[in-house]
């Protein structure tokens, strides 16, 4: 196994306890801290961008460590991870809040990443037969030629020393170099599709007086003209709030700076209140992320056998809607399966493991992806003082109806909140016998929804304001 963060450590926790031998291979060199503030406050895991950004477990998520690592789940709510049931961002303009049968799917658990990665650490620093070695880098992957295609039979590590094994699994996230590796054991190029995904992250944590979370008068995100504002609660009754821009607005980059950033969270009606907590944090940027999808084999061959690739190494996408670390687990799980049945065939696993990721995780990114370009378009029309347009025969028309639709009925916003929390993916309840046409007629029914906050004028004058930081 290839990297110890979330999915490599959970990776390493089912196979083990279905009988493997499981060793970790982790670049960064500290040790797993013993407590979650420990964690939040000194756990250097440099080879993790995101380690400090805003993380929220879908419960898609949840219901894979609820169903395949309950002890982790009860360790994670033991040190304080908050339980959130995400009914609680139904908009009061729908009437009908009666409870569904199946309204238990929407509950999770949600904690900083540092958190969750203590907690699976700990888990798997105490399995007996896991072995997790931190400050070891994998150089390159070991090989021999089967039948024309390279069947990868261990891996190389900084120092020389050669692991052997029935499979590596890839885990290394956003970063992973896995298809360079393969080249060089004479592999064929894998199908790789990359996009800048374009966005900036800006984001402050908060320490609440009471105890008590800030009120929702809005979902989790909140696109804002040419901003967007992401609002997520974590353990320890804390909270983080997110302004994301794009990258290719210069202006707004001076949220970088804490009095402008709070300036503009301030002017949000929906979410100025988030600002009533200490701040922990200064403003956390992050920016540099692209969509990225991987597919090992092509033209019905796999390029390599004895290699899987999992969540984020395999399709990675911008973070704005929290799905990476959900999916990331769901595709973890669907690895397990695989190879307890056709790890013994590894031409066929690789078949296999290629035809469940397109059908289980590959809609998904391309939902987000989807998605990314729509707001990404709106943005930029707005910046140049243009009206968005929805391009013609796209499917952005339809998004663009489900969002003007779902604040007014509680059907239309569960099959939204499924959407975000993993559960079913939209295209499939959309594809549902006249759920379209419901969402088309409801989107129609609604005069221009409110503004949300200041329009790109508004901002720019608001910033222009405020006396330029050093």
């Amino acid at each position: 196994m290839l990297g110890a963060g979330i999915c490599g450590l959970t990776a390493g926790l089912l196979l083990r306890r279905d009988g493997h031998e499981v060793t970790i291979l982790e670049r960064d060199d500290a040790p797993t801290p013993h407590s979650p503030t420990e964690a939040w406050e000194r756990w250097n895991r440099a080879g993790v961008t995101q380690f400090r950004q805003p993380h929220y477990l879908q419960s898609g998520g949840r219901i894979a460590l609820e169903e395949e690592l309950p002890d982790v789940l009860a360790s994670l709510e033991a040190a304080g991870a908050l339980r959130f049931d995400a009914l609680r961002l139904m908009p009061p303009s729908i009437a009908d809040r009666s409870a569904r049968e199946d309204d238990e799917r929407f509950k999770t658990v949600t904690a900083r990443r540092a958190m969750l990665e203590q907690v699976l650490a700990r888990a798997a620093d105490a399995e007996p037969g896991l072995e997790v070695r931190r400050d070891v880098s994998a150089r390159e992957l070991m090989a021999r030629t089967a039948n024309g295609i390279p069947h990868v039979i261990g891996a190389r590590t900084d120092s020389g020393e050669q692991l052997e094994a029935d499979l590596v699994v890839d885990a290394m996230g956003r970063r992973s170099q896995l298809p360079r590796w393969l080249e060089a054991v004479g592999a064929q190029p894998v199908d790789e599709q990359v996009e800048d995904a374009g966005f900036i992250y800006y984001t402050r944590y908060f320490r609440s007086r009471s105890g008590a979370l800030p009120q929702f008068r809005a979902g989790l995100l909140t696109p804002v003209g040419t901003f967007s504002v992401l609002t997520i609660p974590c353990d320890d009754d804390m909270w983080s709030v997110t302004l994301i821009i794009s990258a290719g607005d210069h202006p707004l980059k001076r949220l970088r700076h804490p009095e402008s950033w709070t300036a503009l969270v301030a002017a949000c009606p929906q979410q100025a209140h988030w600002l009533d907590g200490d701040p922990v944090t200064g403003v956390l940027p992050m920016s540099g992320l692209v969509d990225r999808h991987r597919r090992f084999v092509v033209d019905g061959v796999p390029v390599a056998t004895g290699v899987a690739a999992v969540g984020d190494a395999c399709a990675c996408t911008n973070p704005t809607n929290g799905r990476g670390m959900s999916l990331g687990l769901m595709h973890v799980r669907h690895l397990r399966d695989v190879i307890r049945a056709h790890l013994g065939d590894p031409r066929e696993f690789a078949e296999v493991w290629d035809a469940v990721t397109e059908t289980e995780l590959t809609p998904w990114y391309r939902e987000n992806l989807e998605e990314d370009r729509d707001r990404m378009r709106v943005m930029q029309a707005l910046r140049e003082g243009r009206k968005p347009e929805v391009p013609r025969g796209s499917s952005a028309a339809l998004r663009q109806a489900l969002f003007a639709a779902f604040p007014h009925d509680p059907d239309v916003f569960r099959a939204f909140l499924a959407s975000r929390a993993c559960l079913t993916p939209l295209r499939d309840t959309l594809a549902e016998p006249g759920m379209a046409e419901h969402v088309l007629r409801l989107a129609g029914e609604r005069d221009n929804p409110p503004r949300l906050g200041p329009d790109r004028s508004q901002v720019l004058r608001l910033l222009d304001a405020l006396p330029m930081a050093a």
